[in-house]
C-alpha cells in the first residue's frame, strides 16, 4: 500500500532519527514523508532532509493542528498516516493500516504500545455518556468482556468503533482528512484529537480501533515538570471546551461528573491517590474558569 507520512516536529531531532530508521527497516518500500517543523531549535529538519522527507518550515510555533495542516497539503497518496515523531514501527503494520484506511471513510487508529510493551490507554468511548458512571463506580476487570471492551477499549482484541483515540497515530483517506480540515487550528495545545475524532463522527466518519497493528509510542509517560498543575488544568479546560462543543451541555455535565467521581474513587481506594487528587483539583479550576 502506497501511503504519505505526515509529522509535526518541535525539538524532535533524536526521536524523529529513530522514526525513520525503524520505517526503513520495516517497510519494503519508502512512502511518502512529509515533516512539518513547528517553531525546533534543534537539528530535526536537517534530520528530515537528510533522510529525504518533504520539509515544510512554520513560522514560528502555530501548534501541532496547524502544523498537521500544512503537511497534508503537500500529500500525493491516497492514505494519509498521522504520526507523531517519537513513534517506532515494530514491523509492516503501518502499511496494513493506510490499507485499512482505503477501504474506509474512517479515522483507523492502531494500538499503542509503551516502550517496555504494556498497552496504552490511547484509545477511549464516547466522552459525556452513562458508561462513563460505570466506569467509574466499577472496576472493568470484573466486568463481562463485550462491556469491559466498550469502557477500556484500548484493551479489545478485535477491531471496534470507539469514541476517539490519541493523535499519536491515526490514518484515513487523504481526501477525508482534507474535508475534515483536518484539525482546527485554533486549537493551539491539548485536546485537538478528541475535537477531530468527535467532528469526524458527526459528519459520519467514526474512529475505529484496529488492534492488529501496535506501534510504539515513547511519550505517553513523559513526566511532568514543575508546570504540572497548570497542565492539567489547561487540559481539564480543553477537555470541557471540546466535549461542549462537540456534543454539548448534557454531556458535559455528565462527563464532569464521571471524571469527578473516577478521581474521587481511586484516590479513596490507594489507587495513584496523589494524581487523582490534582487531576481532580484540576477539574474544578477548569469548571470556575469555564463558568
Amino acid at each position: 500500500m502506497n501511503f504519505a507520512i505526515c509529522i509535526v516536529l518541535h525539538n524532535s531531532g533524536r526521536e524523529l532519527a529513530a522514526l525513520l530508521d525503524s520505517v526503513d527497516t520495516h517497510l519494503p518500500t519508502r512512502p511518502q514523508v512529509i515533516c512539518a517543523d513547528s517553531g525546533s531549535s534543534d537539528d530535526g529538519a536537517e534530520v528530515a532532509s537528510r533522510w529525504g522527507a518533504e520539509l515544510v518550515v512554520m513560522d514560528g510555533n502555530p501548534g501541532f493542528g496547524a502544523a498537521n495542516n500544512a503537511a497534508i497539503e503537500l500529500v500525493r497518496k491516497e492514505v494519509t498516516v498521522l504520526l507523531n515523531p517519537d513513534v517506532l514501527l515494530l514491523d509492516d503494520g503501518l502499511a496494513q493500516l493506510a490499507q485499512v484506511a482505503a477501504q474506509k471513510r474512517a479515522l483507523i487508529a492502531p494500538k499503542l504500545l509503551n516502550t517496555d510493551h504494556s498497552v496504552q490507554e490511547s484509545a477511549h468511548p464516547l466522552p459525556g455518556g452513562f458508561n462513563g458512571y460505570l466506569a467509574a463506580l466499577t472496576p472493568p476487570r470484573l466486568l463481562p468482556p463485550r462491556l469491559r471492551n466498550r469502557l477500556q477499549p484500548f484493551r479489545a482484541g478485535n477491531s471496534l468503533e470507539v469514541g476517539w483515540a490519541i493523535g499519536a497515530a491515526l490514518a484515513a483517506r487523504t481526501e477525508l482528512l482534507r474535508q475534515l480540515g483536518p484539525f482546527d487550528p485554533e486549537q493551539f495545545l491539548f485536546g485537538e484529537d478528541m475535537e477531530l475524532c468527535l467532528r469526524a463522527r458527526a459528519l459520519g466518519a467514526p474512529t475505529i480501533f484496529d488492534p492488529s497493528v501496535a506501534l510504539i509510542h515513547s511519550g505517553a509517560h513523559t513526566s511532568a515538570g514543575g508546570d504540572d498543575r497548570q497542565r492539567l488544568e489547561l487540559q481539564a479546560l480543553r477537555r470541557r471546551e471540546v466535549i461542549g462543543q462537540q456534543l454539548g451541555a448534557n454531556a458535559l455535565a455528565r462527563d464532569d461528573r464521571s471524571q469527578e467521581w473516577t478521581f474521587r474513587l481511586r484516590a479513596a481506594v490507594g489507587r495513584d491517590s496523589a494524581r487523582n487528587r490534582m487531576l481532580l483539583a484540576a477539574l474544578h479550576r477548569a469548571q470556575k474558569r469555564s463558568s
